[in-house]
């Protein structure tokens, strides 16, 4: 069939996608690049308090990141499928329209963490690490997520709605600030203002608070393609097209992190030694979210597109492409953690007992990781096509052999540490696969 120009264009080539995928990755990759850094210096700050402050830092970090996971990458991912698919069907009105539902979604979200978090710290975490860990932590915890929660919601849900209307370069540069500002604000805050580990909390609230205004300014300039309109009336089914993915994501994250939070509880009776260095360990799994992020925005978008379009063969072509590429990103920070986990380890404390902990952790655990690292990305382009079954089963087969697996290799065969740290990786390594097997086309097609 011919087109206006008397031939048909040619179909996009991996190469092409490789491009366009690329394109939108580089700026929010770059994000993640200082996301990872300054998430990398938090623990080292944490351990120069001392090992209660590092299980301290420990007991809060399942909840830190699923504050990051729920607000940018699950409930972000939501904000960026329905616009990114409004803007596929050139319904500019309605994309402007779900950029005002996000941001009340935004503010509830927040609340879901500042109401127990902040309020009732020492009860909440002291059901996980014990009492001594949640002690170190409760002034922190008031901090990061009294003061933290909202501006960290807002923030995020303003950039991914820049993502959704494809300005990815303008969504990194609003928030990149905020983690080049936290790490030296955290130091300052901890150790010259005498605060301790607390001081980490505020400065991330404070980081975040600045990012907020940034962000907010770009977004209702137009910086999306469109201009949000505080004043526009709510309605159910603009709701339900972001909570239809969102909500799904929110659970997946909250699962993924229920994980780590039920790994620690079970670590917690091996002694805070234990729970500092499965928590370093826990860190560097969790960094690779935000390197398979920087790839799984630009597929959330580029996947939604190409579904708005109805084009189901080239939406399962892209997310192929930025599997790879996430799976490429992330072993080249995995593969070295897992070859050299004692330096790795020594890297974060100089306390003896948990550098023998987190050594043996991450010799296991890391070389899963990649696994994760695509898991993760066909996660993101799963929420562009709007299907979630199948990353949901992934999440729930994480959690059952992490924990229930923990526990048969763990207590069961009598394996100790070992065993868990084992059924952590088998966790992990289902994760990808069950993800992957996804995408095909008897599960991505259309309606």
């Amino acid at each position: 069939m011919n087109d206006a120009a008397g031939f048909a264009p040619p179909p996009p080539t991996t190469r092409d996608r490789l491009r366009r995928i690329l394109a939108l990755a580089a700026p929010t990759t770059l994000l993640a690049a200082t996301q990872v850094a300054a998430l990398l210096i938090e623990p080292w700050l944490a351990a120069r308090q001392g090992t209660p402050a590092l299980a301290g830092w420990a007991v809060v970090l399942p909840f830190a990141l699923l504050l990051g996971q729920m607000s940018a990458g699950a409930m972000g991912g939501g904000v960026v499928s329905a616009i990114a698919r409004a803007l596929g069907a050139r319904q500019t009105e309605e994309a402007a329209a779900l950029a005002t539902h996000a941001l009340v979604i935004a503010f509830i979200g927040a609340a879901l963490f500042a109401v127990p978090l902040a309020i009732f710290p020492r009860s909440v975490l002291g059901l996980i690490g014990g009492p001594e860990a949640a002690e170190a932590a409760a002034a922190y915890s008031a901090w990061l997520f009294g003061a933290g929660a909202l501006p960290a919601w807002l923030t995020n849900t303003l950039a991914s709605i820049l993502r959704g209307g494809g300005r990815h370069a303008l969504a990194a540069r609003g928030v990149v600030g905020a983690w080049i500002v936290y790490p030296p604000l955290a130091w300052l805050l901890m150790e010259p203002a005498g605060m301790g580990l607390a001081g980490a909390g505020l400065a991330f609230a404070l980081a975040m608070t600045g990012s907020t205004v940034v962000m907010a300014a770009a977004v209702m300039s137009g910086g999306a393609g469109f201009t949000p309109s505080l004043r526009t009336p709510l309605r159910r089914a603009l709701f339900h097209r972001i909570l239809a993915v969102g909500l799904i994501a929110c659970a997946m994250a909250t699962i993924a992190n229920l994980a780590t939070i039920l790994v620690t509880a079970r670590i917690a009776g091996h002694g805070a030694a234990a729970v500092a260095g499965y928590g370093i360990s826990a860190r560097m799994e969790f960094l690779m979210i935000p390197l398979a992020f920087g790839v799984g925005s630009a597929l959330t978008a580029l996947v939604g597109r190409a579904v708005g379009s109805g084009d189901w063969a080239e939406a399962r072509r892209i997310a192929w492409t930025g599997g790879g590429l996430a799976l490429a990103v992330t072993s080249a920070i995995a593969i070295p953690v897992a070859i050299f986990p004692g330096a790795t380890a020594a890297a974060f404390t100089d306390d003896p007992a948990v550098r023998v902990i987190a050594t043996e952790a991450l010799s296991i655990i890391g070389w899963a990781m990649p696994g994760f690292g695509i898991g993760m990305a066909l996660y993101f382009a799963a929420m562009g096509a709007g299907r979630m079954a199948w990353p949901v089963v992934a999440a729930l087969s994480r959690i059952a052999l992490a924990v229930g697996g923990g526990w048969v290799l763990s207590d069961l065969m009598g394996f100790g540490l070992t065993g868990q740290f084992v059924a952590v990786a088998l966790g992990i390594t289902a994760y990808g696969s069950v993800c992957a097997a996804a995408v095909r086309p008897g599960v991505w097609r259309g309606r």
